[in-house]
């Protein structure tokens, strides 16, 4: 396949029209490559010069990411973003982003993984922005600790980045939105969730949970939402038979 028609497969897969008055970000093909054939592709979180590295090496000649380089307002083509598209070009890397719609994908995205994981049920959509519900809420399955389910959405056995257990010892239910939506724990409370789950904590949320009794847990931006991409590179090699590979550059946040 080419770039252009990886662009409208991912793009038809994502439902990227149907984010554009929500989501700012460039979504799809941000970086053209010269036309050849796409035989490999590497999925990753960020767009960086590591990650560029990384998938050079790998031989992939296509990368799709969730934090793409383009982000509503134009951009200056200097500087470090300079050092990247000229890498992109130079090694003839064609660059596919999805953020919001890889979010909210109810079967692919970064929070229906994360539900999946920790056997939520009864699933209905949560987190409002922009007038677009971009996370999950539900029942869980089976009562867990806010321990236990840090460790069922661990990724590669990395720790959270914050625990706050103020609620219930044991949560039936959870609110999700990955990344860095710590204030949304208010929504959380709000619609009655035992424990809320994203990527980054904040100073500013922490009595907010204390005075509810939430429990909230803070498993890491690039920790939540690595699932998102793992999920679309099995779609991707499932579907269209094309050599995938995943590139792991954390941060630790």
């Amino acid at each position: 396949m080419t770039a252009k028609e990886l662009d409208n497969y991912f793009c038809s897969l994502l439902n990227i029209e149907d984010w554009t008055k929500t989501d700012s970000s460039l979504n799809g093909l941000q970086v053209d490559n010269s036309g050849g054939e796409v035989k490999k592709i590497a999925f990753a979180v960020d767009a960086s010069i590591e990650t560029f590295s990384r998938t050079a090496a790998s031989g992939a000649d296509a990368l799709f990411v969730h934090h793409g380089l383009f982000w509503g307002n134009a951009a200056r083509i200097t500087d470090g973003m300079r050092r990247r598209i000229k890498f992109l070009l130079d090694n003839d890397i064609a660059l596919f982003a999805a953020h919001l719609p890889l979010d909210a994908h109810p079967a692919l995205g970064n929070n229906a993984v994360l539900a999946e994981k920790l056997g939520v049920v009864n699933i209905s959509a949560f987190g409002n922005y922009h007038g677009r519900k971009i996370g999950f809420k539900g029942e869980l399955s089976a009562p867990v600790t806010l321990e236990d389910a840090a460790q069922k959405i661990a990724f590669n056995g990395q720790p959270a980045a914050a625990l706050l257990p103020f609620g219930k010892k044991l949560n039936t239910s959870c609110a999700i939105i990955s990344g860095g939506a710590a204030m949304e724990a208010v929504e959380a409370i709000n619609e009655g969730a035992d424990m809320y789950i994203t990527g980054e904590c904040s100073h500013s949320v922490y009595h907010i949970a204390y005075e509810a009794s939430l429990n909230m847990l803070c498993g890491g931006h690039y920790a939540t939402e690595v699932w998102g991409v793992l999920r679309l590179a099995e779609k991707t090699k499932s579907e269209l038979g094309i050599e995938t590979c995943f590139i792991d550059v954390p941060t630790g946040l």
